[in-house]
């Protein structure tokens, strides 16, 4: 996490805010170059959505063809298929799963080492993985959204203000499933071993998140629960229903609004238990 410089990680007391910003900026962007060495599992990866987006799309499209009325969940066919191939590129920008690094420098003690820098783990972790969405966005979220565009109806934008919407959503999406994420490794500080946990949230995280199937083809009462009492409609539902359009602009500012409660709440846990579990290692000796 740190970089090869240790001067630009250090936040000067002249002006706190400023070598916060520069730092944070400085991790982030180091996250990015990270991922731009990852060619050919970018390639790799791009390819796969691509073709589940093939097979979700037909299943949808054939929901659609068979529901009464031809708006299953209140999604018509083009809402739908913007649905499944927005989601597929945007699987890779929230990243759901594949993420255990934490738990494995818990486990091997590495996270002693970062506990001594002068970033904390849960400011250098987020701005590493904003780096990587920024950097997902721009690769394996443009090529299925064209591939997708050129093979199926999307549903255009009727709303100048879903654009910058979505956008925000989308970052939102990202740091609510990084807090969610980091909450999970974290219980590897007091199990020493995370896999248990990690892999309870790769199954539940794809299909309470949205990725499946959209969540309004739910019973309406259930949906409402998930999207109030858990954040997992707000890491791929909320932001893939804002670029369908699937309700109106009021409703659709109230999705990405509970989205930042979420984000807000979820880093404030992740921070909360950060310091327990730095007071527990200090209580072990380590």
């Amino acid at each position: 996490m740190a970089g090869k410089d240790a001067s630009v990680l250090t936040i000067s007391p002249d002006g706190p805010l400023r070598g916060w910003i520069t730092t944070f900026g400085a991790l982030a962007g180091s996250g990015f170059r990270r991922y731009t060495t990852y060619r050919q599992a970018t390639i790799a990866g791009t390819f796969t959505n691509v073709v589940f987006g093939y097979l979700r799309c037909y299943v949808l499209l054939a929901v659609a063809a068979s529901a009464l009325g031809g708006r299953p969940g209140g999604y018509d066919a083009e809402q739908l298929a913007t649905y499944v191939w927005f989601g597929q590129g945007l699987l890779s920008v929230v990243l759901l799963w594949g993420w255990a690094e934490l738990a494995e420098r818990i486990r091997t003690g590495d996270v002693a080492a970062d506990l001594l820098r002068p970033v904390s783990p849960l400011t250098a972790y987020l701005a590493a993985d904003l780096g990587r969405a920024a950097h997902a966005m721009l690769t394996r979220f443009v090529v299925p959204v064209v591939v997708g565009a050129l093979c199926f109806p999307l549903h255009l934008p009727q709303r100048w203000t879903t654009v910058p919407l979505f956008l925000v959503s989308v970052l939102l999406a990202v740091v609510v499933s990084f807090g969610c994420r980091y909450l999970v490794n974290a219980t590897a500080y007091w199990l020493h071993d995370a896999r248990g946990p990690i892999l309870l949230w790769v199954l539940g995280a794809g299909v309470l998140g949205g990725l499946y199937f959209p969540l309004r083809l739910l019973p309406h009462e259930l949906a409402l629960t998930l999207w109030l009492a858990t954040p997992m409609p707000s890491i791929l539902q909320t932001p893939l229903d804002v670029a369908a359009e699937r309700d109106g602009l009021a409703l659709q500012a109230g999705l990405v609004a509970l989205q930042a409660v979420w984000a807000v709440a979820l880093l404030a846990l992740a921070w909360f238990v950060q310091k327990r579990a730095e007071r527990r290692l200090v209580v072990q000796g380590g």
